[in-house]
């Protein structure tokens, strides 16, 4: 099996445009939730949410025309402007500069969404019902394949090409996916991750009758996000994108490149339980973590951190916790968890590929990030919730866990790459 580095990583998160001050901003527990701007929410019952700042007066805004020719602006959904900026910045980091013929033939893109060009369907369906014509890009603006299928063509990646769709597993997924191609040989290089952007009347009012969203922190929105808190009452909904830069381990070597980690495991599972609940006992999230754990070839007591799916729902936390529980109890110490989405609520299906960057930058800068709004923390019997401050400790391997609506459990282990044993 071939080893796959990580070599470059680019974010849009609601705390800002680009990896570094997404790290500043998290370490700082700075909470990237407010009151919904993009609309008027005065009649919804869900009125906050993560948006990704877009004020031009501030340095680390998303500011689509930094990344995007103004000719395109216009044809694409919000979900494809955010992968671009991101896919920018994780290839300028992994000084790829270009991928030529026929290096290209193996180099590829899977990215993951939810529910892609939400907000542009929802706005012409609502142009189109007033009578007005329906743009030639609609469809090309909006469907999901279109981010892999975006960066494809601007990076000239000739390999794979395709798109994951599991609900909150997708990036995850996509990660996992493009792992495996490097793994048994059939690419050197992938674009991978995810992006997402929902946050439109229809997004939130869905995701309201389903009874998933926060309702009662409008007034206080900082506060909303509070996974394996009591006093949870549903998730966030945030947006961004996430792109990693994989590589087969010899070919970032011998172009000398960066190499900012490893993932070294990926497993997956299905509750087979409900539509949008999670499986009581756990034991499809135990199952996904067990099977990476066991595709990484280590122990459960090896892992110094995990990033928790953790998305401030009142029965996932639980299960999310009960299944950490399990698979943590022959630890001799209490396994350290924090769910970042607390501070950038939950990109749905970007969210996998964020948490994986997050990831990789705890094994670079040895501490780990806090959960904020964790006061009443819930009942667990192996986890040492991070709570109050960030933890400072060396970081060797993290879980990354992501699972989403229909039962689909993802995790990921991702180890620090060692320089001197490469």
């Amino acid at each position: 099996m071939k080893r796959v580095a990580v070599t470059g990583m680019g974010l849009v998160t609601p705390l800002g445009c680009g990896v570094s001050v997404n790290w500043e901003k998290l370490i700082s527990g700075v909470s990237g939730a407010k009151k919904i701007s993009k609309f008027d929410v005065s009649n919804h019952k869900c009125q906050v949410a993560c948006e990704v700042p877009q004020d031009k007066e501030t340095q680390s805004s998303f500011i689509a025309e930094k990344w995007i020719d103004k000719k395109e602006i216009k044809k694409i959904d919000e979900f494809i402007k955010f992968t671009l900026a991101a896919g920018e910045e994780a290839f300028q980091q992994s000084n790829l500069i270009s991928i030529n013929d026929p290096e290209s033939y193996r180099a590829g893109c899977i990215i993951g969404s939810g529910m892609g060009g939400l907000p542009g369907i929802e706005e012409t369906s609502i142009t189109y019902n007033s009578g007005k014509k329906i743009s030639p890009f609609f469809i090309t603006g909006r469907i999901i394949n279109m981010s892999s299928g975006y960066l494809s063509i601007k990076y000239n990646l000739k390999g794979p090409n395709y798109s994951t769709v599991s609900a909150c597993a997708s990036s995850a997924h996509a990660i996992g996916e493009s792992f495996r191609l490097i793994q048994h040989g059939q690419a050197d290089i992938m674009m991978t991750g995810g992006s997402e952007a929902t946050i439109s009347p229809i997004g939130i009012e869905g995701f309201t009758a389903c009874k998933a969203l926060s309702t009662k922190y409008n007034n206080n929105p900082e506060i909303a996000s509070r996974p394996f808190d009591e006093l949870r009452d549903g998730f966030v909904m945030g947006e961004g994108a996430a792109i990693l830069i994989l590589e087969e381990m010899e070919h970032a070597i011998n172009r000398n490149a960066q190499i900012l980690g490893e993932i070294i495991g990926y497993g997956m599972s299905s509750d087979a339980y409900h539509y949008t609940l999670p499986e009581p006992s756990g034991d499809g999230a135990f199952r996904a973590m067990n099977t990476a754990l066991n595709d990484a070839m280590i122990d459960a007591k090896e892992i110094d951190y995990i990033n928790a799916h953790g998305t401030s729902t009142p029965s996932g936390d639980k299960v999310e916790a009960k299944a950490i529980d399990r698979l943590f109890k022959d630890n001799k110490t209490k396994v350290n968890v924090s769910s970042t989405k607390s501070q950038i609520g939950h990109l749905l299906g970007a969210a996998g590929g964020v948490e994986a960057c997050y990831s990789i930058l705890c094994l670079n800068k040895n501490q780990v990030p806090y959960n904020i709004n964790l006061e009443n923390e819930i009942e667990t019997k192996n986890i040492n919730f991070i709570k109050e401050m960030p933890l400072k400790l060396d970081v060797k391997y993290v879980l990354s866990n992501s699972f989403g609506f229909g039962g689909t459990n993802v995790s990921l282990v991702l180890k620090k790459f060692n320089e001197s044993n490469p």
